[in-house]
């Protein structure tokens, strides 16, 4: 199917602040530089990679709201920390804002922050180039470079540092770790050692 990317390019600079839509910008290109690289299908990782924050610039107060509003499932790390929920939002407006009925982008978009056990192709570039896009600084982020070349050539590995780092951060904060994150890690913990 082909999509209006422009359009919906367009439609994302209006809902994101300049540097967020910057990063946006940042993900589709890593998206579509991974799908190519790995075999999945470009115009899916272009467009989930554009469409993957859409709800990022809400507040805490309006995810909750929202998702409340259209039935989507609220776990109790996403009542704690409301920000993790911008991707499962993200996922309806997808479909309900954009006209994206690809089950496949929806689930990649949903995923994006928070990983899960068995991703499919298209959800690991997506989790991946969120981590690794170009505007991502190495002075916040420990191994960037390593990790930007993992991406390319050993995808799960990639996905499993990601998740390690991640869930270290959370705890340095000591703030909580979704369940899912935790059971992604694990997943890809011991496909890796």
């Amino acid at each position: 199917m082909q999509y209006d990317l422009f359009g919906l390019q367009q439609a994302m600079s209006k809902v994101q602040t300049e540097k967020r839509f910057y990063h946006t910008l940042g993900v589709q290109t890593t998206s579509f530089s991974m799908a190519l690289k790995h075999g999945a299908d470009e115009e899916k990782a272009l467009i989930a990679g554009l469409l993957h924050d859409s709800a990022k610039c809400l507040t805490n107060e309006v995810l909750l709201s929202e998702c409340r509003q259209y039935g989507i499932n609220i776990s109790k790390t996403e009542e704690k920390s409301p920000y993790l929920l911008h991707g499962k939002l993200g996922a309806y407006y997808a479909e309900s804002k954009y006209g994206i009925l690809d089950k496949e982008i929806q689930s990649a978009i949903s995923f994006h922050t928070t990983g899960k056990p068995d991703m499919t192709l298209l959800e690991k570039i997506v989790f991946t180039a969120d981590y690794i896009e170009p505007s991502r600084s190495s002075d916040r982020i420990p191994n960037l470079h390593e990790i930007r070349t993992l991406a390319f050539n050993n995808l799960d590995l990639a996905v499993y540092q990601i998740l390690e780092n991640t869930i270290n951060y959370l705890k340095n904060l000591q703030l909580e770790v979704d369940t899912t994150t935790v059971d992604a890690y694990e997943y890809y913990k011991s496909i890796i050692r």
